[in-house]
């Protein structure tokens, strides 16, 4: 599977080749939040995007009520079709065989459900919620207005995963283009910085010195058929050599997940006809989690060995961004061969758990935009 284009917005950069600069020079998205918002947050820091206004990149008219999860959504889309050069109007939907979406969630958006819920319970009878906010308080409303933003009208989907949410949705909608369903997909993730979300981590995570700020942002990634895209003598940033997921249980238990995700592991090498020795970099989930990130490490040494690749620091640049860090990860090692040649054809891997034992890893190969064709 090809990936033909991508966009992203974070802390440190908006659309691949802002952030492939950021990210070369390693820059810390770390802002004060201070000002964000009216209610009080538990940290005067985060990896924020404090400036994003949804209308400077769609314009006034249709935007008025997206929530933030949505709006980080459609315009995150619209940076990875630009960077495609699958820039559409209604009329492509006839003649393009088809392009879908495939969104990673957590949930739905976490201020939106939670201001839908205190209207209802604080307005007057009979309850006047704004009907308008509903729809983004449901898990699938910021796909379904991506898409309709976008004129996708290839098969529309809505993983939850946390953590995992990305590797699912790539694994996914991998799997509808590979199918036939779709000639491209789109695949993509997204998670918001607000009051709600904000205390809700806190009273999760803790305030511990060790973890990393909390972030927001999304990474999309247009996915089509390699062959066919090289036939067509298109270039490419990336072939996904193999996705794979497993379900663990406790640590030290018969289905310890850090032996899970060395299984996981190995399994996607052997997948890709890849050798471990041949694993130039590792963009893991790393957050300063101890008990998630001892699984992580053991795992990763495990399958390819003490003398382990590149662990791309990408959460102490872009803050823990739950249901979107897959898709950093991706994005950061995509960034690493965005202007080098001298990497081109490289492989590496994305790494990914949750706190419950879901694991997962995907082999990428990468490419310079430069000689990709």
């Amino acid at each position: 599977m090809a990936v033909t284009g991508w966009g992203v917005l974070s802390a440190i950069g908006t659309g691949a080749e802002e952030f492939s600069e950021a990210w070369g020079e390693r820059r810390s998205g770390r802002k004060d939040v201070t000002e964000m918002f009216e209610q009080k947050l538990p940290s005067e820091t985060a990896c924020a995007i404090p400036d994003f206004d949804v209308k400077a990149h769609l314009g006034r008219k249709g935007t008025s009520f997206f929530d933030r999860s949505t709006a980080l959504s459609v315009v995150t889309c619209k940076l990875a079709l630009e960077d495609a050069g699958l820039v559409r109007d209604a009329k492509d939907e006839e003649t393009d065989g088809g392009i879908g979406l495939v969104l990673g969630l957590s949930s739905g958006g976490p201020q939106a459900m939670s201001d839908f819920i205190h209207e209802m319970y604080t307005s007057e009878k009979p309850y006047l919620v704004n009907p308008l906010l509903f729809p983004y308080a449901v898990m699938n409303g910021a796909a379904s207005a991506t898409a309709i933003w976008h004129n996708l009208k290839g098969v529309n989907a809505t993983v939850s995963g946390g953590q995992m949410a990305f590797l699912t949705a790539l694994r996914y909608a991998r799997n509808k283009v590979r199918s036939g369903y779709v000639n491209a997909a789109v695949a993509g993730a997204v998670e918001e910085f607000s009051p709600t979300r904000a205390w809700a981590s806190h009273q999760a995570r803790g305030a511990g010195e060790e973890r990393v700020d909390l972030g927001e942002g999304g990474a999309f990634f247009v996915l089509e058929d390699a062959q066919t895209v090289r036939t067509a003598g298109r270039g490419l940033d990336a072939e996904i050599l193999a996705v794979e997921c497993g379900l663990y249980g406790e640590p030290g238990s018969k289905d310890d997940p850090a032996v899970g995700m060395t299984e996981c592991i190995i399994r996607a090498l052997e997948a890709a006809g890849v050798a471990a020795s041949d694993v130039w970099a590792v963009a893991p989930s790393l957050s300063g989690s101890p008990k998630r990130d001892r699984i992580e490490r053991v795992a990763i040494t495990a399958a390819l060995g003490t003398d382990t690749p590149n662990l791309l620091p990408v959460k102490e640049l872009v803050g823990e961004t739950y249901s979107a860090a897959g898709g950093l990860q991706l994005a950061a090692l995509l960034a690493e061969h965005r202007r080098n040649p001298e990497r081109d054809g490289a492989v590496s891997l994305v790494t990914s758990l949750t706190s419950e034992g879901m694991v997962g890893v995907a082999v990428v190969r990468g490419w310079s935009r430069a000689t990709s064709a």
